[in-house]
């Protein structure tokens, strides 16, 4: 029987993960295990909890909380509680509430939780769902329909990306759905604003403002393809080193070969 490894980051309630439990169990004989932070870790990237206790607390029937911990808290101290003789054989992060794409994926907590997976061998995948602001219901029937597909490829023909590699996959905001595109990661435009406002005590505090997903012009990126309505998924590895840039340094240093 296969083994699967499920948590996220927006919660151990939150509605994506329960979609995806659901239709998990009803298609797969699968053992199916899941380690979710208590509470929303959104934006928490690959951090773990160095400074202080964890603790599980159960939910279910191989139903975890992990209180107060991050998505790589609960991949890494599953694999250490769950899997002391057989490692699961995927590990599925998400579904996301909102889109990971372009260098949004450093910052999120749903691609950390796959991160987690692979830096232990493990296949894994990241899934998001896009929404627009104004929608009020998020429709799971697309990514549910696709993330079944993904699965079952890995289940028969094997995973199909070396070690430290992962999927990200998002899903489009609503329909018409136009497909499945297997792209790059996009360039995002950022900014760095916050609202300021004074606490009851004459402190003041600032809030972060949620970005705008812009980006740069770049039709076949996952996030011009997501906005189009596709569904992409993108090949990510953890090996950030800019191999063609390494002569360059050493020239600019003046380093000898």
């Amino acid at each position: 029987m296969k083994r699967i490894l499920l948590t996220n980051d927006d919660g151990y309630e939150s509605e994506g993960l329960k979609k995806l439990i659901k239709m998990l169990k009803k298609e797969f004989k699968a053992k199916i295990t899941i380690v979710a932070p208590a509470a929303e870790k959104s934006a928490c990237s690959h951090s773990i909890t160095l400074t202080k206790p964890l603790r599980f607390v159960k939910v279910g029937k191989r139903f975890y909380k992990l209180d107060d911990g991050t998505p790589a808290d609960c991949v890494y101290l599953a694999l250490h509680a769950f899997y002391k003789t057989h490692l699961p054989d995927l590990v599925i992060s998400g579904i996301n509430k909102g889109a990971n794409v372009g260098e949004d994926i450093t910052y999120s907590g749903t691609c950390a939780g796959a991160m987690e997976a692979v830096l232990h061998g493990i296949p894994a995948i990241a899934l998001s769902q896009f929404y627009k602001n104004n929608e009020e219901e998020y429709d799971y029937k697309y990514a549910l329909k696709i993330t079944k597909k993904i699965v079952q490829n890995i289940f028969d023909k094997g995973f199909p990306l070396e070690k430290k590699e992962f999927l990200n996959i998002n899903f489009p905001s609503s329909p018409p759905f136009k497909g499945i595109k297997v792209c790059k990661a996009g360039k995002r435009v950022y900014n760095f604003e916050a609202y300021s406002n004074i606490n009851p005590r004459g402190v003041e505090y600032y809030w972060l403002a949620a970005a705008n997903l812009d980006f740069e012009d770049e039709k076949n990126s996952d996030i011009a393809l997501l906005k189009k309505g596709y569904a992409t998924i993108t090949p990510i590895m953890l090996d950030l080193t800019a191999y063609e840039k390494m002569k360059k340094v050493k020239k600019w240093l003046k380093v000898k070969e």
